[in-house]
């Protein structure tokens, strides 16, 4: 049985069974998931793992010392280790996976050589007597990279969007910013709105639009 601790934590890392906003320890969270021997959270492994490392919260020793046993010790480097293969079947690259992987032995490597083979290949992956297939794998990390690519485009889109907030302040005031839109979004505007427009508003806009000037403004700025 699932501790219901485990379960609000782990949304934290990626994985959201339950939405919470309390803190939470990483470390406690990964080592809960290894003991909990819950086949569904082990799918998830890599997903947690790369959300744990991203802030770098993660530490491999003190992961460690908190499973108690040989077994559980066990399990933990090899959800590691099939983590890492994900990672290289994605030819993802991070700091700390790097460090992990000079620090396996020659026997856990050829072992992370065999999971990336049976990943790439869809052969069935079994882990302390439980049955990984790479498709459900692959499935649940592609759900992870493609939030993670909508959540880098959403602060694309929200950094040029407060750039391009900042640029129409350099240049109109707050008056004419609303008047700038009005007109760029078609919506109506009152007869003194129309004349302001085209007395104050629309002489930049023209020369904003200036290629010549725009070309010189780059040069200028080492755009």
């Amino acid at each position: 049985m699932v501790n219901k601790t485990l379960l609000k934590n782990l949304d934290h890392l990626g994985f959201p069974l339950m939405k919470t906003k309390e803190d939470f320890d990483v470390n406690i969270t990964l080592a809960e998931v290894v003991k909990s021997r819950d086949t569904r959270l082990w799918e998830g492994f890599p997903v947690l793992l790369v959300n744990a490392a991203e802030d770098f919260s993660f530490e491999y020793n003190q992961v460690l010392t908190l499973l108690k046993n040989k077994q559980e010790q066990d399990s933990f480097q090899n959800l590691l280790i099939l983590s890492l293969a994900m990672y290289q079947y994605h030819r993802l690259s991070f700091v700390w996976a790097d460090r992990l992987k000079k620090g396996l032995t020659t026997q856990k490597t050829d072992y992370l050589k065999m999971l990336k083979e049976s990943i790439s290949h869809g052969k069935v992956i079994e882990i302390d007597k439980k049955t990984f297939l790479p498709d459900r794998l692959l499935k649940i990390f592609n759900n992870y990279l493609k939030k993670d690519t909508e959540k880098a485009k959403q602060q694309i889109e929200n950094y040029e969007q407060l750039s391009l907030e900042f640029a129409l302040s350099q240049l109109f005031s707050p008056k004419q910013k609303e008047l700038f839109k009005k007109k760029l979004n078609g919506k109506p505007m009152s007869k003194t709105e129309r004349e302001y427009y085209s007395r104050a508003v629309k002489k930049k806009v023209t020369a904003i639009a200036n290629i010549d000037l725009h070309r010189l403004a780059r040069r200028l700025t080492g755009f």
